[in-house]
């Protein structure tokens, strides 16, 4: 059951629709339910992602310091636990790049910094000022007045971190099942992907440049809270730089995950709802400035987390969601649950959709049963070696000029001799109404 929203009754449509989707939730805690669903899996070639999730995860799990062996071990058999249980199995799978994306964040502090590459301080700026013609993270943060702070710290601050909640909420009660899980693997996998090449290419922020210059930096420098730490003293509190000075990625400018995940967001409400758009992209919009305005991004940060959100957006969409509203356009066999044409008949099925579609347009109302043709010319039977021809008409006359719709017709509702006047029924008569027409046509 597809749900709407209501202006007239926002909480009454938010109630019904929790209701429906949670009696979509498989209750089952069994876990041999699992492993017999797993028993009559089809494996594909995509299923070799979970070998490099498990790659991955036996990795981090190996030189991660906090929580030390064997408290760490917990880990991989919590997890194992939740994906036996088939209530919890229906979360914790679709959410596996989210979980790969936080482990690889929190442990990558454990890589021994003689096995890091480099940080690199000088090559934003400059590819900044090449590509742009100037440095315009720093020229976005030469004024700064309390008013812009705030108006910077509402999106990235606020926001940017409950969003994502918001949206998974939605997505699942009044969007198909299938659109919750594929914003939760392109969340995941855009945010492992994102890690991955700043752990790789670590790249200073502006914040560096503000306090150190373009010095090399080392791994033993703490994270800075940048413009943040302004909005810790205009409240009091300390939050943002204790936050930041702890963070377990300090050099992971680029690419943005705060442009990545602000602008990913943007296009799953612009395609899910239609008439978002100018309100989701004003915000995207002020996200890409307060990222520079506080300091945490260059633009070509920016620009990069932009350009990969897209990707993957473009990339995981599949094509069950890929049309206006997440829905494809689809005939009316697949949205009425209508069986396909059958074959057989006078001629070929296709070879009678083909002949009959120029001239026969039939309607879709009435009760759908399988017809049977009658000639009106009784004779006609022993022409064609039998007294009854079954047929099945196409529904509907395609753009191409083909009856088909899909390799599928409709079937008809009525006998088309239901049509004629039962008094007009006799040997010779004619549906043009010429006397002399017969059929079969007599040879000359």
């Amino acid at each position: 059951m597809a749900f709407r929203m209501n202006t007239s009754g926002p909480l009454r449509t938010f109630i019904s629709a929790f209701y429906a989707a949670a009696g979509r939730l498989d209750k089952s805690v069994s876990p041999l339910d699992t492993i017999a669903r797993l028993q009559a899996h089809t494996f594909v070639k995509s299923d070799a992602i979970y070998i490099f999730h498990i790659i991955l995860a036996i990795f981090w799990l190996t030189i991660m310091g906090v929580p030390s062996f064997p408290s760490k071990l917990l880990i991989p058999i919590l997890y194992v636990t939740a994906l036996l249980i088939p209530f919890t199995s229906q979360f914790f799978l679709p959410a596996t790049p989210i979980f790969a994306w936080l482990l690889a964040f929190y442990t990558n502090r454990f890589i021994p910094s003689d096995l890091r590459p480099a940080v690199h301080v000088v090559l934003l700026p400059t590819l900044e000022s090449v590509l742009y013609g100037a440095n315009v993270s720093d020229i976005l943060t030469r004024f700064t007045h309390p008013i812009l702070d705030i108006i910077a710290w509402l999106p990235y601050g606020v926001i940017h971190y409950t969003y994502p909640l918001i949206l998974s909420l939605l997505l699942w009660l009044f969007r198909p099942p299938l659109a919750l899980k594929t914003w939760a693997k392109t969340f995941g996998y855009m945010n492992l992907t994102g890690v991955l090449i700043q752990i790789l290419i670590p790249c200073a922020a502006p914040w560096y440049e503000v306090i150190y210059g373009l010095t090399p930096a080392t791994y033993n420098i703490p994270g800075s809270a940048g413009g943040l730490a302004r909005i810790d003293a205009l409240f009091g509190s300390d939050g943002y730089q204790t936050a930041f000075s702890n963070s377990p990625l300090v050099f992971g400018a680029f690419p943005s995950l705060h442009a990545g995940w602000a602008t990913l967001g943007a296009l799953f409400i612009t395609h899910f709802w239609d008439g978002s758009g100018r309100y989701v992209w004003t915000y995207v919009g002020v996200l890409y400035w307060s990222t520079m305005y506080l300091t945490h991004h260059y633009l070509i940060d920016v620009v990069g987390g932009a350009c990969m959100a897209t990707a993957f957006f473009y990339f995981f969409i599949p094509d069950e969601l890929r049309g206006p509203g997440g829905q494809v356009a689809r005939s009316k066999y697949d949205q009425y649950d209508l069986e396909a044409r059958r074959p057989g008949g006078l001629m070929g099925a296709d070879e009678f959709a083909s002949d009959t579609a120029e001239s026969v347009d039939f309607s879709d109302e009435g009760e759908e049963e399988r017809i049977m043709y009658r000639s009106p010319n009784p004779n006609a039977g022993q022409f064609q070696g039998q007294s009854q021809v079954q047929l099945d008409a196409p529904s509907k006359k395609s753009s191409g000029g083909s009856g088909s719709a899909n390799g599928r017709t409709h079937r008809h509702t009525a006998s088309i001799a239901s049509l004629i006047r039962a008094d007009e029924r006799a040997e010779g008569w004619s549906p043009i109404g010429i006397k002399s027409f017969v059929f079969p046509p007599n040879s000359r």
